[in-house]
């Protein structure tokens, strides 16, 4: 219900204002924060792509990581895919950020399907490939931290 509807006495009306504010604060927080993720999965897409090995310079195992067979999906390398997952959560992340409920609902289902391809993504890494990738690492702590600030999100503007 607008806020504008309710009834002047409805202690909530003076929450929602700043319900709706703290919601539009942790969505432009996602949307930049998503930023991050597509740049780093751009990269490792053109990787990719030209053939060149990508270097670690903080953990050794890129190499190892990112040749292996769950780099890619179907001939498709995996980092296009977090590619595009990354810019679906630019996208909504923004629209949300403008009052759009649909674009908040979308975005959450997204950011859960990329946390639960980032859990296994991890587990393939420590317990199969037995090397961890630098770049993964990051992308894995961004899907991390666009669950927590969707989640905010979500819960602020429920409020609203």
């Amino acid at each position: 219900m607008s806020t504008r509807l309710r009834h002047a006495a409805d202690p909530s009306v003076l929450e929602s204002p700043v319900a709706e504010r703290r919601a539009r604060v942790f969505y432009i927080a996602a949307a930049l924060v998503s930023l991050i993720g597509l740049a780093d999965a751009i990269y490792l897409t053109v990787e990719h792509v030209t053939g060149r090995s990508v270097r670690c310079t903080i953990v050794a195992g890129c190499s190892e990581v990112l040749s292996s067979p769950y780099a890619t999906v179907q001939g498709i390398p995996l980092a296009l895919i977090g590619a595009a997952a990354y810019f679906g959560v630019f996208s909504l992340a923004t629209l949300a950020a403008f009052g759009y409920q649909f674009a908040g609902k979308l975005l959450a289902v997204i950011v859960v399907l990329m946390l639960l391809t980032t859990l296994w993504l991890l587990y393939l890494q420590a317990f199969v490939i037995h090397h961890f990738c630098q770049f993964c690492l990051l992308s894995a702590l961004v899907t991390i931290s666009l669950a927590g600030l969707t989640a905010i999100a979500r819960r602020a503007a429920a409020k609203a």
